[in-house]
């Protein structure tokens, strides 16, 4: 006799029963055939009260029921959004597919059954497949550990034996791994910002010796007082992003091969480079052989991309400087673009993938990108983004090496591709040290000016020989600025350790300014005022504000680039002579000009510190003081100078702070026009020993940073740099050709 609840208990107990049985049995054998093919349901007959005689035999109670492919499409469809199916659910479902709401909670409970088994099986696969890979590697490690040789005796070591410079080594290596996890972390936040002040406090603490007073105060980016129209939007050094951690092996390995090359190409000679036969020049120089360089070096960077041109050169040189200090200033990017400032426009490291071993930097890595400059807006920058390398080898040189890291950014479009290049320090007596240069770089200079192509494809322009002559400058600057025992016997030299100091920093800071805004840098906005040749105006304008080292105001820089048909060097002595400075300097005034302080900073008479008084004509007007710096090497010379306050100055001379001295630079770069010539033809065109001169002005034009810039104000510029061309161009060929 029917009960009511009867079939719903009884079918609620089979329900457990068959939940246990598929949950007992089907991890062991699968039964995906039953959920997959069979997909239905076993339902059961319910007996009456009067059927239930134990003396007869057990009736068949089971009958399995097949859904059709719409039920299972359906039941799949609704599994997917909801496994868990509530009464209402279900009834509704049941309703929907014509079947009963416990065929409906058998499936799905099924169903949940199928999928926890086929996710236990493939998380069993994953961690078989996990095990094998530690067991692999484990045998590997014992095969290593059962080969292991002693590094005293050379026979075989037992285990345990470890050295404690070898533990002292995997402890460092484990420090530099954290080390470098979180200065990626760190990096990854400035992806777009600049990156030199950023890091600036990591390099302070990579090795005991930061000894080095390169003399630029707050003025290690020297962009960061700039607003504006300073910064374009497409600057490549603000758009490369930090590598990825699946970058950072092919970075290793790209940079170890590259450290190879520039070895073998600092020492190699012929066939490798060849000696350049010039009669025209009295210099002699190597020429390098790519047929043989691809030939030797056929890895590296692969062939040379369609439309750019190669560029090699090597260069040795005694520098008076010791290995570290060398070493520490390429690896700062800092320091190493203030050195380098007239080569270096722009430079920031985006990565530290190593700070090298503890106390120095053998195996530093890091990524960077620069440009480099020519100090003229005739000529484009180079921009490049490469890691940089340093090793310490075992006979005691040291190796620096750059190399471009194109192949990470492959919809990039570059103008260059920087090849192996920098240079190897070997450690002399006496503090001085040998620096071999190597410069290899592949680039589309097609849009250099006329005059500067023949000084380019020298390769004077951006090659050893200009790295080099800079450095060796440099080392001299310093090496002076560190001299105690200075002889008192000329009145105008400074002997006060303190006031030396002081005015050299202030000069660099005054020297940085210049050269980081002359150049063709894509963070200027240069506008062209004519168009009438190559010494046409270009002028920029820029906004200082909040910046105690720069007067307050809209600044309106003005530059020309132009060709003379004099040598270099009278050019350079007729611009920094005090005594002919009254017949080009307008704003003098026509004043008798007298120097009241001076700092020799090299071998060359012609590098030196000024500070140079102005003795106005007109007796209601104030004297006027102005510090000059005056610097010359074989590939180039600067005469750059700024007004300066009479009561700033003399706090500097006393040894006080120069960074607080309001400065705008002006001066000139002086380059020669190709390469040396040698003939006894006179200087007739470009390339046959002229001079390259480019004329920089920054003026006030407003003390106010929101005022807006007048007409009037960029003429009156135009027509004092006009006018000061044309006093240079009379007086320098008028002198030459009497």
């Amino acid at each position: 006799m029917f009960q009511p609840g009867m079939f719903d208990s009884h079918h609620m107990s089979m329900l457990d029963m068959s939940t246990h049985k598929i949950s007992e049995s089907d991890m062991g054998r699968s039964r995906d055939d039953d959920f997959e093919t069979k997909s239905g349901t076993e339902t059961t007959d319910a007996p009456s009260g009067d059927e239930l005689d134990p003396s007869q035999p057990r009736p068949k109670r089971k009958r399995y029921h097949r859904h059709t492919q719409r039920q299972i499409q359906e039941m799949e469809a609704f599994f997917k959004e909801c496994p868990h199916p509530d009464d209402k659910q279900r009834k509704e479902l049941s309703r929907e597919l014509g079947l009963e709401p416990l065929q409906v909670k058998f499936w799905f409970q099924n169903k949940r059954t199928q999928m926890k088994a086929q996710h236990e099986r493939h998380e069993n696969s994953i961690l078989k497949n996990e095990n094998d890979k530690l067991r692999a590697e484990n045998n590997r490690y014992k095969e290593a550990l059962s080969n292991a040789t002693c590094p005293n005796c050379g026979g075989p070591a037992a285990l345990g034996e470890m050295s404690f410079d070898e533990q002292h080594l995997r402890i460092e290596n484990a420090r530099l791994h954290e080390e470098i996890d979180r200065i990626s972390a760190i990096a990854a936040k400035y992806v777009g910002k600049p990156m030199s002040s950023s890091f600036s406090h990591l390099s302070s603490s990579q090795g005991p010796s930061r000894s080095l007073d390169l003399a630029v105060g707050s003025f290690g980016a020297p962009q960061s007082g700039y607003v504006g129209e300073m910064y374009g939007s497409g600057d490549l050094l603000r758009s490369v992003a930090v590598p990825t951690d699946t970058d950072k092996p092919l970075i290793v390995e790209l940079a170890v091969s590259a450290m190879e090359e520039l070895i073998r190409m600092a020492q190699a000679g012929d066939p490798l480079w060849v000696p350049a036969h010039d009669n025209s020049s009295s210099t002699h120089h190597d020429i390098l052989n790519e047929d043989e360089y691809m030939r030797t070096f056929p890895r590296g960077l692969g062939p040379k991309p369609l439309g750019l041109r190669s560029e090699a050169s090597r260069e040795s040189a005694l520098v008076i400087m010791n290995h570290v200090n060398l070493v520490e200033i390429l690896m700062d990017v800092n320091q190493w673009s203030t050195v380098f400032c007239g080569i270096v426009s722009r430079a920031m490291t985006l990565d530290i993938l190593s700070t090298g071993v503890a106390g120095n930097y053998n195996g530093a890595l890091q990524v960077m990108s620069a440009e480099f400059q020519v100090p003229s807006p005739l000529v484009p920058t180079r921009e490049n983004y490469f890691v940089r390398y340093c090793k310490q080898h075992t006979d005691g040189t040291w190796a620096v090496v750059d190399v471009s890291l194109d192949s990470l950014r492959p919809n990039s479009i570059s103008r260059t591709r920087r090849r192996p290049s920098s240079c190897l320090i070997q450690e002399l007596p006496n503090g001085y040290s040998k620096v071999i240069w190597v410069e290899h770089v592949e680039v589309d200079d097609r849009a250099v000016h006329n005059i500067y192509r023949p000084l380019v494809n020298s390769g004077l322009a951006f090659g050893a020989k200009r790295w080099v002559a800079t450095l060796d400058r440099q080392c001299e600057r310093l090496a002076s600025s560190m001299a105690n025992n200075i002889p008192a016997g000329d009145l105008c030299v400074i002997t006060s350790t303190e006031g030396r100091k002081s005015m050299l920093k202030l000069a660099q800071r005054m020297v940085l300014s210049f050269c980081t805004g002359v150049g063709a840098s894509t963070a200027h906005a240069w506008t062209t005022l004519s168009a009438t040749g190559s010494d046409d105006v270009r002028v920029m304008t820029r906004k200082s504000m909040d910046d105690p080292g720069r007067p307050p105001g809209i600044v309106l820089s003005a530059a020309t680039s132009f060709w003379l048909p004099v040598p270099p060097k009278r050019v350079f002595d007729f611009l920094r002579d005090e005594n002919s400075r009254s017949e080009w300097d307008i704003l003098s005034n026509g004043g008798l000009v007298q120097e009241m302080a001076h700092i020799a900073n090299g071998r060359d008479p012609g590098n030196c510190v000024s500070l140079l008084r102005v003795n106005s004509a007109n007796s209601s007007q104030s004297n006027m003081l102005i510090l000059q710096e005056s610097c010359t090497d074989s590939t180039g010379s600067y005469v750059i100078y700024a007004p300066v306050d009479i009561v700033a100055m003399n706090v500097v001379l006393s040894g006080g702070d120069p960074d607080y001295v309001a400065l705008l630079p002006s001066g000139f770069a002086i380059l020669p026009d190709g390469p040396p010539a040698g003939g006894a033809g006179g200087i007739l065109d470009v390339g046959s020993g002229g001079s390259l001169l480019t004329v920089a002005f920054q003026i006030l034009v407003d003390s106010v940073p929101t005022a807006k810039l007048s007409l009037g104000s960029v003429a009156t510029v135009n027509n004092l740099i006009k006018c000061t061309v044309e006093r240079i161009r009379a007086a320098v060929t008028c002198d030459q050709n009497p």
